[in-house]
C-alpha cells in the first residue's frame, strides 16, 4: 500500500515531537504469593497458572523437605521459585539449606510470620545459622503491623518493635502487613502512618521493604476489587516497595476465618480476584523500571485532610510548576534511580477518579502504563487518574 508523501512527512514529525522511548528494560519486580500453590497441588499445571498471574514466588508451608524438593523440580521448570519453609528447616537448618541451596529454584528461607519482640533473639539466631552456610539468600521473617497490640509487639511502640528487629536479626530486608480496607470500605487510620515508619526504618538500616496487598476476603474484610487492590500496591511502592505480596493466593480452609474469593478457591477454581493480579501484575511489571532499585527521596501527601503520621507537600519538587489534586488527595513520591528522577502521584481514593493537574517544565515526561515516555505537554495539564491508581512522570536529573 502507497501513502502519500505528505502523510508520510506528518507521521515523522509526530514521532519526532512525541518520541515513543521506553522505560530502560531492566530487573522485574519480585511478586510473591503467601498461601501460593499448596503442597498437595504440586503441579506443572498449577505452577504455570500462578506464573500466567504475574507471580514469580511461591511461598507454602511443606510437609517436609521431600515435599520441598518436588516443588523445586516443578518450579524450575516453570519460572518459578520457593520460600522454602518445612520443619527440617527449622530442625536442621544447616543440613536442610546445604541439601537445597544449589537448586536454581530456591529463592530464600521463611521463618517466621509476626513475631514478637521476645521471639527476636531466637530468630536472630536461626537466620544466622542458615546464613552460615548459604549467604546469597534471603531469610524470611514477615512483621506485625501497627494495630497490633502492645502485648502482641512486646514493646512499648511500634517503631520500638521495628528498630528492635533491625537491630538483632540480621535480614536483608523489612516485610510488614497492613491490611486498610474494611467491608464498609473505610480506611484505617494509620495504614500511611504504618508505610511511613518502617520506611523510615528500612531506609535508615539500609534495607529493603516488602509490604502487602490483600487479594482474600475474610472477617471484617471484603471482597477486594480492582481499585483497591491497586490503591494498595501503589502506595506500597510509592513507598519504596521492591517486592509486592499478596495475601493470600489459594483460599486457606478455616472456620475461624471465613477465608473466601482468593485468586484461587479451595476446590482450585479462578476467581475475578485472579483476573485482579493478573492486571496489576501486568502493570507493575511494564513499569518496573520505575521502581526497582530506585532511591525515594520524599513522599508526601495532599488533600483537605492528610492521613495521620504523614507530611503535607509544601514545596513543588523540581521542574513541576503546578501540581493540584481534587478530592481524597494522593500520594506524591519523589524518587532517583542513575541519571533518572521519577514523581509518582497514587489517588488515595480507590473509589473515585482524581482530577490531577500538572505542569512542567520542558523535558519532563509522562510515563504510560506500557513503559512509554511521552513528553508531559503532550497531554491537557488536567488529567483524571482512576480511583487507586498513579501518573508516573519522569526527566534526567
Amino acid at each position: 500500500m502507497r501513502y502519500p508523501l505528505a502523510f508520510v512527512f506528518i507521521i515523522s514529525l509526530f514521532t519526532k515531537t512525541y518520541g515513543q522511548d521506553k522505560l530502560p528494560a531492566g530487573k522485574p519486580l519480585p511478586v510473591l504469593a503467601w498461601m501460593g500453590v499448596p503442597a498437595e497441588e504440586t503441579s506443572e499445571v498449577r505452577f504455570r497458572e500462578l506464573k500466567e498471574a504475574g507471580i514469580s514466588l511461591n511461598f507454602v508451608h511443606y510437609p517436609n523437605v521431600a515435599a520441598v524438593e518436588k516443588a523445586l523440580e516443578i518450579g524450575k521448570k516453570t519460572g518459578v521459585q520457593l520460600v522454602v519453609a518445612c520443619p527440617e528447616l527449622k530442625s536442621e537448618p544447616e543440613k536442610t539449606v546445604k541439601r537445597l541451596m544449589n537448586h536454581p529454584a530456591v529463592a530464600g528461607y521463611y521463618l517466621r510470620d509476626e513475631p514478637s519482640r521476645s521471639d527476636f533473639p531466637e530468630l536472630g539466631e536461626w537466620a544466622r545459622r542458615i546464613q552460615s552456610v548459604d549467604k546469597s539468600k534471603f531469610c524470611y521473617i514477615n512483621l506485625f503491623p501497627t494495630y497490633a497490640s502492645k502485648e502482641q509487639l512486646g514493646t512499648d511502640t511500634y517503631r520500638e518493635y521495628v528498630e528492635t528487629f533491625v537491630e538483632e536479626v540480621p535480614l536483608s530486608f523489612i516485610s510488614f502487613d497492613h491490611y486498610p480496607l474494611m467491608k464498609n470500605r473505610v480506611s484505617t487510620k494509620d495504614y500511611y502512618q504504618n508505610m511511613e515508619i518502617v520506611a523510615d526504618i528500612a531506609r535508615k538500616s539500609g534495607r529493603d521493604l516488602w509490604a502487602f496487598s490483600l487479594a482474600v476476603a475474610f472477617h471484617d474484610y471484603a471482597i477486594p476489587t480492582l481499585a483497591e487492590m491497586k490503591f494498595q500496591v501503589y502506595s506500597i511502592l510509592a513507598y519504596g516497595a521492591q517486592t509486592v505480596q499478596y495475601f493470600t493466593y489459594w483460599t486457606p480452609i478455616t472456620e475461624q476465618w471465613d477465608f473466601h474469593h482468593a485468586p484461587i478457591t479451595t476446590d482450585g477454581k479462578r476467581t475475578d480476584t485472579y483476573e485482579h493480579v493478573k492486571t496489576i501484575n501486568r502493570e507493575i511489571q511494564s513499569l518496573a523500571g520505575v521502581f526497582v532499585g530506585s532511591k525515594v527521596l520524599s513522599v508526601w501527601h495532599t488533600g483537605d485532610k492528610i492521613p495521620q503520621g504523614t507530611r503535607r507537600i509544601a514545596a513543588l519538587p523540581p521542574k513541576i510548576k503546578v501540581l493540584e489534586t481534587t478530592g481524597e488527595g494522593a500520594v506524591v513520591s519523589l524518587m532517583e534511580k542513575e541519571s533518572d528522577t521519577f514523581l509518582v502521584i497514587v489517588n488515595r481514593d480507590y473509589q473515585q477518579p482524581m482530577k490531577l493537574t500538572l505542569v512542567a517544565e520542558a523535558g519532563v515526561r509522562k510515563v504510560l502504563k506500557d513503559g512509554t515516555l511521552v513528553p508531559a505537554d503532550a497531554y491537557t495539564s488536567t488529567l483524571s487518574v482512576d480511583p487507586g491508581d498513579v501518573a508516573i512522570y519522569t526527566w534526567k536529573k
